[in-house]
């Protein structure tokens, strides 16, 4: 295929296809050619309180999951905002600013920010993955089910994610969005009035 040709087709592929994501459903992410993914999400201990001997067992815990199921794959996320493209901009406005008031105000929202930052440090979202590729629809739920008591009896906090955990995820970690509260299934899909 021409250069032309793969160019006009990428710019006709609607968003969903070029992210590889064919379709969520209530509990997945059904994507092109890379199976179905099924998301676990893991409440997350503050180990900075935990004793080391705590801790050792966490991870003896984990190893003792990643053991038992092959095809786990793990993902961490920023569950909140990040602000470093407006700290770089603040910085910047700062370094051409000549009026000291307009600087200093530029000063106090870096500050702001800041801190808003290291409340949110923490702020991380663990998921564990698990790709269906060949599994038959009799035995994804009993088997997708034994992954989750697996993880509950390992002493993890766990639940798997249903359709709007999917999409929440999929907006932090495409367009890192976390503020918008309902997600839409389609582009638009806010601006239809039915039986107009």
């Amino acid at each position: 295929m021409s250069r032309k040709k793969q160019k006009e087709e990428k710019q006709r592929a609607c968003t969903r296809q070029l992210i590889g994501a064919r379709a969520i459903t209530d509990y997945s992410l059904k994507t092109y050619g890379h199976g179905e993914l099924v998301y676990f999400m893991v409440k997350p201990s503050n180990i900075s309180v935990l004793s080391e001997a705590s801790v050792g067992a966490q991870i003896y815990a984990l190893m003792n999951v990643l053991k038992g199921v092959a095809e786990i794959e793990m993902l961490c996320l920023n569950s909140r905002e990040s602000f470093e493209d407006n700290k770089r901009f603040l910085r910047m406005r700062m370094e051409k600013e000549h009026n000291p008031a307009i600087r200093k105000l530029l000063e106090k929202d870096q500050t702001h920010l800041d801190r808003i930052q290291v409340q949110m440090a923490t702020a991380r979202e663990f998921l564990i993955i698990i790709r269906l590729k060949d599994e038959k629809d009799s035995e994804v739920f009993p088997y997708l089910s034994r992954i989750e008591k697996s993880l509950k009896e390992q002493g993890f906090s766990v639940k798997r994610a249903d359709g709007e955990d999917i999409k929440r995820l999929m907006a932090v970690y495409y367009e890192q969005n976390v503020t918008t509260e309902k997600f839409e299934d389609f582009d638009g899909e806010r601006w239809i009035i039915p039986d107009d």
